[in-house]
């Protein structure tokens, strides 16, 4: 069966889901994969409401939103692909010595997707800085975020890899910080279905092929990883992805399990909360199948 694979961005970042397909771990289960991203204007919920797609890339703050407006029903998230920020933060030189005070006054290009904003404004108070005194710039998308970047403007520009680490590659700027380092873990991007594709056997299948790849993802050589990933990212040298994906399995994206952990759940709720972007703290088990429906399926 060809399931239909949607993510929210494309990056090294979720190698645990690419890998399912571009390291062979379907096809021992008996699936392939129509893997695409999501294109502007369209919205996951809606996609797995009208059938569209399976399984989605998304995070367990998507749904927040979408249940304060009253929409119903939701995707249910039911497998972690990292606990951590995976944006990094690449400045116009080498930093050994890095401080993140050294934002203020300074100019940063930012994603102003909003779980990237949120959680990297939380990452700065975490670490002392006045947000007030960061110069923020929003430049569009990522192509167009590294494209300012490279035309010289802004100090540090915020993107995930192998984009933030491609700059440095080609010698534009230099990787100077994880923000996934430079914080606590959390639930930060996830699997997300329709409750009804939960329960199939499709699915239980997907889900063994997926924690055989997130496995492989978390250990496995990081030229092996890229190898296998290479047909995904067209254009990147395999070193850059080799050096990306190192870079992820250093700050330690891919540790734990397949099941999203009820206290990184709760972190995410934190960073939402703090920065005035939910009106409550939603339950877990409304946006996410338990550890033990999720070990069933």
């Amino acid at each position: 069966m060809a399931l239909r694979i949607i993510v929210s961005r494309h990056s090294v970042f979720y190698s645990p889901l690419i890998s399912t397909i571009a390291g062979g771990f379907l096809e021992r289960h008996g699936l392939s994969a129509e893997y695409g991203v999501l294109a502007k204007g369209q919205k996951s919920s809606v996609l797995i409401r009208e059938g569209a797609v399976d399984i989605m890339q998304s995070a367990v703050a998507s749904n927040w939103k979408p249940m304060e407006a009253g929409e119903s029903p939701l995707p249910v998230h039911f497998a972690q692909i990292n606990q951590r920020d995976g944006f990094f933060l690449a400045g116009r030189k080498p930093d050994a010595a890095f401080d993140w005070k050294k934002l203020e006054g300074s100019t940063l290009i930012a994603d102003h997707g909003l779980q990237p904003i949120t959680m990297l404004k939380y990452a700065t108070k975490t670490n002392g800085v006045d947000w007030s005194r960061i110069r923020l710039m929003n430049a569009g998308t990522p192509d167009e975020m590294q494209e300012r970047f490279r035309a010289g403007e802004g100090d540090y520009v915020h993107l995930q890899a192998p984009y933030s680490h491609q700059i440095e590659a080609d010698g534009a700027g230099s990787v100077v910080a994880s923000v996934g380092a430079s914080m606590a873990p959390v639930a930060f991007s996830s699997l997300c279905c329709s409750r009804e594709f939960l329960g199939t056997d499709t699915c239980r299948a997907f889900l063994q092929a997926y924690r055989e790849s997130r496995e492989w993802v978390r250990s496995a050589p990081p030229a092996e990883v890229a190898r296998a990933e290479a047909s995904f990212f067209p254009g990147i040298a395999t070193e850059v992805l080799a050096a990306a994906i190192r870079g992820y399995q250093a700050v330690g994206n891919w540790e734990g399990g397949t099941d999203i952990p009820r206290d990184l759940y709760e972190q995410a709720l934190n960073v939402f909360e703090a920065a005035g972007e939910i009106q409550s703290r939603h339950p877990y088990d409304a946006v996410c199948a338990s550890p033990a429906a999720a070990q069933s399926v």
